[in-house]
């Protein structure tokens, strides 16, 4: 008990509520113009808020985190164009009832639902979290290397199906992460006599480059498909009636339950949930020819899903060290710099940063819901803005908030050269996650295995039986999608083969 109030008394702190205030703002118009995702704006946010004391910084993350995934409603509804790709299910009911006449109820419903699924996966934080980080603390070197391992390829088996290329930006950012002193012997590697990287790469450069810059170049080069198009403006009814309210009891049930199971799975995140949650509910639902026609059940499921998984996310990431997510990711790289070790240990150290970090996420979750229930013609007029200003506008808070890090010309250079990358990778389909995660927890697995290799031999590995089901669960989210697809086609060809011939 004592625990939970030194947790909740971090939130007495005035610049504590502002910050949590600015953060819901930002997240809000974030979600609300399409290309801009949640881990794009937290990147961005993360280089001004590294001056801030951790409570602080991680009230402006967090609240940006929790609103965009209201925010991001907004476009999908009345643009049919996703905020965030957790958004994409949302276009497929949420635009059909805009243009029959029902956008208002359509981001009523999407708002209130979302806090509900927000808020049942945030109960997830507050209860499991210390639990798992109990049986973590458990862990030796060889558990912790396979549990990084298993993190990464987690990101790597759900890179939209894109497993070769997932690797192979998972091995990059793996080299990246070995830039800089030798975790046991101190040596430098690979910083070429340049002593800025002595200290290995910036994970915030890097960061902002790959998913914040890229886009930006990625805008100029082709134009936005949502440069010129117009939101629908006449919201029509804004709140649900009493039949309306009992039609969402079901699916919003369902995208909970669907959310919560997908959040703590490493990188799932809330776009796949999404999806999950509207297929489950199409099927459990009474009138599933309504679905993708402006079923209210249709928005109802996936936006409920995927903010149900924002709890999971965070407890996988501080209770074991591992991101739940692209976010979460960004989320470590700022931890580690204010001296946050996400995993076991943060749980002995700070035991009372969960509540704190709980209390933060569930005033952001009421404050979105207040601002999204306002009629919002201003975000509505913000989605008619020219796709080139808000890239200009982007790209100048990409080098004031990298140099804001370390006051260093360098990290600038670092992140600009990212973005070329980053561009290159958006272009030709290599997924980013993979990359950040192995820069990130690549130096963690180096130095664990190599302990490990040190106490127990070659054979580390086969001692533990919790290394060895950790390694079969690596193993398994990288043939997966393979698996699938070969089991799919085998399942259309019998298909094919059993159809009667006409």
């Amino acid at each position: 008990m004592s625990t939970m109030l030194t947790g909740l008394e971090a939130l007495a702190d005035p610049v504590v509520i502002l910050c949590l205030i600015l953060g819901t703002l930002l997240g809000t118009l974030v979600g609300a113009v399409p290309g801009i995702t949640a881990t794009m704006a937290v990147a961005l946010a993360a280089g001004f808020t590294l001056t801030l004391d951790p409570v602080p910084g991680l009230a402006v993350l967090l609240s940006i985190y929790v609103a965009a995934q209201f925010g991001d409603r907004v476009p999908a509804i009345l643009v049919n164009t996703p905020g965030t790709p957790a958004s994409i299910p949302t276009t497929f009911d949420g635009y059909p009832m805009a243009q029959s006449g029902r956008a208002g109820v359509a981001l009523t419903s999407s708002a209130l639902v979302s806090a509900i699924g927000g808020l049942a996966g945030i109960m997830i934080l507050i209860f499991f979290a210390q639990p798992v980080a109990e049986i973590a603390l458990r862990f030796g070197p060889i558990e912790l290397f396979t549990l990084v391992l298993f993190g990464l390829t987690m990101m790597v088996g759900v890179s939209g199906g894109k497993v070769a290329k997932g690797l192979a930006m998972g091995a990059f950012g793996l080299f990246l992460g070995t830039i800089g002193r030798d975790p046991i012997s101190g040596e430098a590697r690979f910083t070429f006599g340049i002593n800025e990287l002595s200290s290995g790469l910036s994970f915030i450069a890097v960061i902002i480059g790959v998913f914040g810059l890229a886009e930006v170049f990625n805008r100029f080069i082709e134009s936005s498909p949502t440069a010129d198009a117009k939101p629908i403006t006449q919201l029509g009814r804004w709140w649900p009636n009493r039949q309306e309210g009992r039609e969402m009891i079901k699916p919003t049930g369902i995208g909970t339950g669907v959310g919560a199971a997908v959040g703590v799975v490493p990188a799932a995140g809330g776009d796949i949930a999404g999806i999950i949650a509207w297929d489950q509910a199409r099927r459990a639902s009474k009138h599933p020819e309504k679905f993708g026609k402006g079923s209210l059940e249709g928005v109802a499921a996936p936006d409920s899903a995927s903010t149900a998984t924002m709890g999971g996310a965070v407890t996988t990431t501080l209770a074991l060290g591992v991101p739940g997510d692209s976010v979460m990711a960004v989320m470590i790289g700022s931890m580690i710099v204010w001296g946050l070790r996400p995993g076991p240990e943060l749980f002995t150290q700070q035991p009372d940063l969960v509540f704190t970090i709980s209390a933060i996420m569930i005033l952001a979750v009421f404050a979105a819901l207040a601002l999204s229930l306002v009629r919002m013609q201003g975000v509505i007029k913000l989605l008619t803005l020219p796709s080139t200003v808000l890239s200009v506008v982007i790209l100048i808070f990409c080098m004031v908030g990298t140099y804001a890090v370390q006051n260093n010309v360098f990290d600038v250079l670092i992140m600009l050269v990212f973005g070329v990358i980053g561009l290159g990778m958006k272009r030709w389909g290599f997924p980013a996650g993979p990359l950040v995660l192995g820069l990130i927890l690549g130096p963690l697995a180096e130095s664990n295995l190599r302990r490990a290799l040190l106490i127990d031999g070659p054979f580390a590995i086969f001692h533990s039986p919790i290394a060895t089901a950790l390694l079969a669960l690596s193993l398994l989210a990288l043939c997966a999608p393979t698996i699938l697809r070969f089991l799919k086609g085998r399942s259309a060809r019998r298909a094919e083969e059993h159809s009667p011939v006409r």
